[in-house]
């Protein structure tokens, strides 16, 4: 165990950030005694995924949308309770282009953390002792995994030489049985959290139909919430495992896959922390240079310049969902084959069909 300082890691939002924190995560641990992970309810599944924590502590932030709730003693006395808890000496607070470190910084100080770091637009006073200046000390079109390790690296902590700074987890569960006994499957998660992430429906549900007609299978994923979901896209030639998997069974699933189809999605970056090859579905609402798969092996699909770029919406605001809707399934199937041509030239698969030798 390092002599180093007991930390708290803050990332309060979903479950794709905390993911994305992940190499910031094991620069901290690489110097820390002890690492608290604090999160929010839609995170912690994938805290503890992560490697490098000792612990994770849940908390609804009444400034995150997903969990917003009214701010009185009791919210603040639970507050001061966790971290009197984990009696931590300094706190890094992650948080992505938008977001303020300060609301959490702020109680942090009340609930007596000495030493507090973020990177923040607004003057932070007291609120932060090593502070990033977005735009200034700390580049804007970073990817979010890069960001957050820039964050730690501000507060002293560097990931070890052997570290390669990739995404990664833990994922040592066994396939579901409809999974296991297969050679050869894609994997489409037609999932997402907001609408206007969402390539359509009848778009999956014809991609399904044609990966089936060139004999490949295809593992259809999801949430409890997204069942309904998944049985429409898998219909009867898919595997649905829709609400089936822990985040532990998904991870495995997604590594086994030949080619992940996905939107800009938690599982997106689950995927590319097991290393899977992706065709990220991706709409501009927010900007991929920042939030595409941290990974080598993927092909982003998607208008980039579309309207709706940059406008952060929940529900796409132009007609037709033209960013996505305008995706065709050769588009999908030309962006698998690119994928599978660049994973390995000595074990090659075709949607032809079987396996090609080296070129």
């Amino acid at each position: 165990m390092s002599a180093g300082p007991r930390v708290l890691v803050a990332r309060l939002d979903s479950f794709g950030d905390v993911l994305v924190a992940g190499p910031a995560v094991r620069a901290v641990a690489a110097g820390a005694a002890h690492v608290t992970m604090l999160c929010g309810p839609q995170g912690a599944p994938a805290a503890d995924l992560l490697p490098g924590i000792d612990r994770v502590r849940v908390w609804a932030a009444p400034w995150v949308t997903e969990t917003a709730r009214p701010i009185d003693d009791a919210l603040l006395a639970e507050f001061r309770a966790l971290v009197a808890e984990e009696q931590p000496d300094e706190a890094v607070v992650l948080t992505s282009f938008h977001q303020s470190p300060l609301p959490l910084a702020l109680l942090l100080r009340l609930a007596g953390v000495p030493r507090v770091s973020g990177a923040s637009v607004d003057h932070p006073g007291s609120l932060l002792d090593v502070r990033l200046r977005p735009g200034e000390d700390l580049p804007e079109d970073l990817p979010e995994p890069e960001r957050a390790l820039r964050i730690a690296e501000a507060a002293g902590f560097r990931l070890p030489p052997d570290d390669d700074g990739k995404l990664a987890v833990r994922h040592d569960a066994v396939l579901p049985p409809p999974v296991a006994g297969l050679d050869r499957y894609v994997v489409v998660h037609p999932g997402a959290s907001v609408p206007a992430r969402s390539w359509p429906e009848s778009h999956h549900r014809a991609l399904v139909a044609a990966y089936a007609e060139r004999g490949v299978p295809v593992v259809v994923t999801g949430s409890p919430g997204e069942r309904a979901l998944t049985a429409a896209v898998a219909g009867d030639t898919g595997i649905d495992l829709g609400g089936r998997t822990s985040p532990a069974e998904l991870a495995a699933v997604l590594a086994g896959a030949e080619v992940v189809v996905v939107g800009n999605t938690g599982p997106a970056h689950l995927a590319a922390a097991v290393g899977a090859p992706i065709v990220s579905l991706f709409s501009p609402v927010v900007p991929a240079v920042k939030w595409a798969p941290y990974a080598p092996l993927v092909e982003l699909l998607g208008d980039q310049t579309a309207p709706c770029r940059l406008s952060r919406a929940r529900e796409c605001p132009v007609p037709g969902h033209p960013c996505l809707s305008g995706v065709r399934i050769a588009d999908v199937l030309e962006a698998h084959e690119r994928l599978v041509h660049r994973v390995s030239r000595t074990d090659r698969r075709s949607l032809r069909g079987g396996s090609e030798g080296a070129a």
